[in-house]
């Protein structure tokens, strides 16, 4: 029996199996269901993009990262210079406020000038705050980069992390460099101020001599000395310092035996003393002259009678100690006086005038003092003629070259 063909549904088709004449329809309103390999290949197709996108994640926060790092790197290497700028810059001023600060406490106000004294403590008070902040400033801890993460968000919260330190660092360079300068600055002060104090006391060392010309003559060269030394100081540094302590120390041994020496002429024959020690003074200028005063000298002062002995140095400067009988300055200013204090004056110059006569006899030395106790004038014969007679015309002549 044969079945009757079945028209056909609209829309749809028909087509003739080849597998016993069965025909079948697909309704073209539906989608044609994909096969298990065609879906295997879309999700494939998937991860791989996926995985595309995470790996251009992961690889930019790694880029990211390793940039921020460096510029971190660059900030912290920048700023720790500037640190290591600074401690140098504190030890320096330090240094500097340390050789100010010994020179002030030693200053007696006998020979620095105030106002300099005035400018050099201003300047350390300045250099004491810098140094105080700027201390503060390089004893901080610079930020340190920490291990670097794996995944991609990590790096991203570690580059911000980094962004912002570098951030700080920044700030903390321009703190260092502020602090650095300042340190700089105030140090050169100390050191102007310092130098221009110290250099003002060494100067006006001479002037101080001359108003204690009766401290001994060994106070006085120690003064000479150490005014010396501050002078050649080129900068405040502890040397300087060292020399200036010395100065003062010298300044206060001249007031010292000065002080003695006065102390030892006190008496009714006080005023006579210091009369006959000026014009010995005046007969050598220059020569450093120190005097001791006793009833008798070399056997002599009783009665009418006069002593006296001087001993010398030949140094750089040479100087002299000359003593006196009481008795010269009871008689002063008689010509006896005046001409025995020109005999031991003649002794004391010979530091100036060395080898311009033969002292290696006793009998030549006493020669050479009369000849020049005649040559400035002196003839009376406690010149020295009545105790050791007249000196040849060519001595005198000589000696008269000794001034």
């Amino acid at each position: 029996m044969t079945s009757s063909p079945v028209p056909p549904f609209p829309g749809s088709h028909q087509l003739a199996s080849t597998f016993g004449g069965v025909t079948t329809a697909h309704d073209a309103g539906r989608p044609p269901r994909r096969s298990g390999a065609a879906r295997v290949i879309v999700a494939v197709l998937g991860v791989i993009v996926l995985g595309t996108i995470c790996a251009g994640v992961q690889w930019g926060a790694n880029v990211g990262y390793d940039e921020a790092l460096i510029a971190f790197d660059d900030a912290v290497d920048d700023t720790a210079s500037s640190q290591a700028d600074l401690v140098d810059a504190l030890a320096t001023l330090t240094a500097t406020t340390d050789a100010a600060a010994v020179v002030i406490d030693a200053d007696s106000g006998a020979l620095m000038d105030p106002a300099a004294k005035e400018s050099l403590a201003a300047a350390i008070a300045d250099a004491e705050e810098a140094e105080s902040e700027g201390s503060t400033s390089a004893e901080e801890s610079l930020p340190q980069s920490g291990e670097k993460p794996y995944w991609a968000w990590e790096l991203f919260g570690e580059i911000a992390e980094l962004n912002a330190d570098r951030d700080d660092v920044g700030q903390m360079l321009d703190e260092y460099e502020t602090a650095g300068d300042r340190a700089v600055e105030t140090a050169d002060a100390v050191q102007e101020t310092g130098t221009a104090a110290v250099l003002s006391a060494a100067d006006a060392a001479g002037g101080f001599e001359a108003a204690h010309i009766s401290a001994r003559n060994l106070d006085i060269l120690a003064l000479r000395d150490a005014a010396e030394r501050v002078s050649a100081a080129s900068a405040l540094d502890e040397t300087a310092a060292d020399a200036y302590v010395y100065l003062e120390s010298s300044a206060a041994a001249m007031l010292t035996s000065e002080k003695a020496e006065i102390a030892e002429k006190q008496g009714p024959l006080h005023d006579a003393r210091l009369e006959v020690e000026a014009f010995a003074r005046d007969l050598a200028p220059g020569v450093l002259l120190d005097f001791d005063w006793s009833p008798l000298v070399n056997g002599y002062g009783e009665a009418d009678s006069m002593g006296g002995y001087a001993t010398w140095w030949y140094s750089d400067p040479g100087y002299a100690t000359i003593e006196l009988s009481n008795s010269v300055a009871e008689y002063w200013p008689g010509e006896r006086s005046r001409a025995l204090v020109a005999h031991e004056v003649g002794h004391a110059i010979s530091v100036k005038c060395e080898g311009m006569y033969d002292d290696s006899s006793q009998e030549n030395i006493e020669a050479w003092a009369t000849a020049w106790a005649i040559s400035m004038g002196f003839t009376d014969t406690a010149n020295g003629t009545s105790a050791y007679g007249p000196p040849p015309q060519s001595l005198i002549d000589a000696a008269a070259g000794c001034r």
